[in-house]
């Protein structure tokens, strides 16, 4: 897609909302009192539960509303440094805040129809030269992690090479997801495969980063069996790989 394009369309689609020290982006189609509303803690408190099986950094909370869902994520920070801060980011700019860059790759993932969560908003509440970070997605319904298929002993047959397909299909449109484990791989019940969880990917020209993705999957697979007392599925691999490879 042209960038100039791009950046128009994306314009036409995103209204921002300053209250205080908030700063919100969301999409022009969904009601604004609906988003603000998601982003008050109490009523977030209240009418909200946690969404379950996720993992990864930060809490994640899911509500209804009206024939939708729609999911909630507070950024934490990972590592050793989260020992130390827990929830707040080194402000650079409006742009650079993690939930705004990561909503803006989502809506450009939805124009490119990958099968991505779909944006709903993303806020920043600064407080001098840090600050902490939410999003809202849509909820993808009847899914479930490959870590979790995978703990459970369930047989994934020709999913592997879905899966490879998929992986694939982001690496084709330049997006490498840093953190690409089978925690961020969901699958529905019909077989469909979903990428989740886009903190800090990023648009890139082809290189290094797409072996370098793969070899993460292929640890973090290595991990879950080895957490769940299982064995490293390497036929499945293989399927993976040919997947990924368009054989």
């Amino acid at each position: 897609m042209d960038e100039s394009f791009a950046d128009d369309l994306r314009m036409t689609r995103e209204r921002i909302v300053r209250a205080g020290k908030a700063v919100v982006v969301h999409d022009a189609a969904v009601d604004e009192r609906d988003v603000l509303r998601l982003f008050d803690g109490a009523y977030v408190e209240r009418e909200s539960r946690p969404l379950g099986e996720r993992t990864g950094r930060g809490a994640v909370r899911i509500v209804d509303r009206g024939d939708e869902r729609w999911v909630l994520r507070h950024y934490h920070r990972g590592g050793v440094i989260s020992r130390l801060v827990e929830d707040h980011y080194v402000w650079t700019g409006l742009d650079r805040a993690r939930s705004f860059r990561e909503w803006r790759l989502l809506f450009r993932l939805a124009e490119l129809g990958l099968p991505a969560p779909r944006p709903v908003a993303a806020r920043v509440v600064r407080d001098g030269f840090a600050y902490q970070a939410d999003i809202i997605t849509r909820y993808l319904p009847d899914t479930r992690p490959l870590s979790a298929f995978l703990d459970d002993g369930r047989p994934l047959d020709g999913l592997w090479r879905e899966i490879g397909k998929m992986v694939r299909a982001f690496h084709d449109h330049g997006v490498h997801h840093p953190d690409l484990t089978a925690h961020n791989i969901l699958l529905d019940s019909t077989g469909r495969t979903y990428l989740v969880d886009f903190d800090n990917a990023k648009l890139k020209t082809p290189g290094p980063w797409r072996e370098a993705g793969l070899a993460r999957l292929e640890r973090s697979l290595r991990k879950v069996a080895l957490e769940t007392g299982g064995e490293f599925d390497a036929e499945g691999w293989r399927q993976l790989e040919a997947g990924y490879r368009g054989e």
